[in-house]
């Protein structure tokens, strides 16, 4: 009940990509307003992952994650309600609210209960379990929102209000599923989360946040400019191709992350950057020759390397806390990632007001390869 819930939240948290170029036909807004309404998607999880992300430790993680489910009807409402661009922006807000809310409470909840039901297994298949009912969440929601868009009535309509029924079922089950925190009669005062660089091994940290940065940027560009690329670069403007590109980029890092769960922490840095340089080039050169093929080739390497380099990092990151202070290790390279989930992203938008969409990915696609060939070295040497 736990992950089919958190599969839905997540997967509601990307619907709108490739929603957006008909917001955009519609209003006839510039690519940029895009970026804007995406950005403030991740403002609101970096936001709420810091004020809130943690709260569920001492409140409960039953209650948290019903909190988190109804934060995220409520963005369903305001893109009802709301669909001009002012109420995107808040829309998106508040949805990454809920995410940010409702994902490291998932996970932990997860793993508590799979910790009572199998007390004698290790924690390797709760792992597995959050990983794809996360990314697998993200991956599922543009090819559902692409496919309603595609052969339902009223495309920005019908995807919200199946959406909105899928999460009030999401409710009623997690309103049945056992607590796993038991609450103090003490109330404990309320701290923001406490977000921390390990003294020791710093340089090696920033190389872990460096690459969760530029994985997230990747992240970025496909939920929000995946149907402007193809659009502009290949004439494909069909709502199910705009929802099912995407699906495959976000299988693919699920998928990736699950296939190499067990291997050591240095291969997986190694195979990461492999497939990340492979994937990033055959997709700047599939966008120059406007070659679909390609495209969607470049994007599943791409997808899976940025699975895996996102997993390492938090893995390298991690083991560089002392001990008790992990969470607060994990909790800064989870803002450096959405930092890099919505900056470059922006900046890519303010970037096509003045210069063609090629030129402004290959400079993108440099930056983020110069980012990885210089973060993952040094993470490597530390696995």
């Amino acid at each position: 009940m736990i992950a089919l819930a958190f599969t839905t939240a997540m997967a509601f948290s990307t619907i709108p990509t490739p929603l957006y170029a008909l917001y955009q036909a519609r209003d006839g807004f510039p690519t940029y307003v895009v970026t804007i309404v995406f950005a403030a998607y991740a403002v609101g999880v970096a936001i709420s992952l810091y004020l809130a992300g943690h709260v569920s430790d001492w409140l409960g993680r039953r209650r948290v994650i019903l909190v988190a489910l109804a934060v995220e009807l409520l963005a369903a409402a305001i893109f009802l309600i709301w669909p001009q661009v002012p109420g995107l922006i808040v829309a998106r807000f508040v949805s990454g609210v809920g995410i940010g809310i409702l994902t490291a409470t998932a996970t932990a909840h997860l793993s508590e209960l799979h910790a009572v039901a199998r007390p004698g297994a290790g924690p390797s298949r709760a792992g597995v379990v959050s990983s794809l009912a996360n990314i697998g969440g993200l991956s599922l929601g543009p090819l559902i929102a692409g496919l309603i868009a595609t052969f339902a009535p009223a495309p920005l309509v019908t995807p919200f209000v199946v959406f909105a029924v899928l999460l009030v079922l999401g409710v009623l089950f997690v309103a049945g599923v056992p607590e796993t925190v038991e609450r103090g009669e003490e109330r404990r005062a309320y701290r923001p989360q406490r977000v921390a660089v390990p003294a020791a091994g710093r340089a090696t940290f920033w190389a872990a946040g460096a690459g969760a940065f530029g994985g997230f940027s990747i992240f970025g560009l496909f939920m929000s400019l995946t149907p402007t690329v193809l659009a502009v670069s290949m004439g494909l403007t069909a709502r199910w191709i705009a929802g099912g590109v995407p699906f495959l980029f976000f299988a693919a890092a699920a998928l990736a992350q699950v296939a190499t769960v067990r291997m050591p922490l240095r291969r997986q840095l190694i195979l990461a950057l492999v497939m990340l340089v492979v994937g990033i080039v055959l997709f700047t050169a599939s966008v120059v020759i406007a070659f679909l093929p390609l495209f969607l080739i470049g994007g599943i390497v791409a997808g899976a390397g940025v699975g895996v380099l996102f997993r390492s990092s938090l893995g390298v990151g991690g083991a560089l806390a002392p001990a008790g202070r992990r969470g607060e290790v994990l909790a800064a390279i989870f803002l450096i990632s959405y930092v890099g989930l919505a900056v470059p992203t922006l900046l890519i938008g303010v970037a096509l007001v003045w210069f063609p969409l090629v030129p402004v990915l290959l400079v993108f696609a440099v930056l983020v390869l110069a980012l990885a060939l210089w973060a993952t070295p040094r993470m490597i040497r530390r696995a």
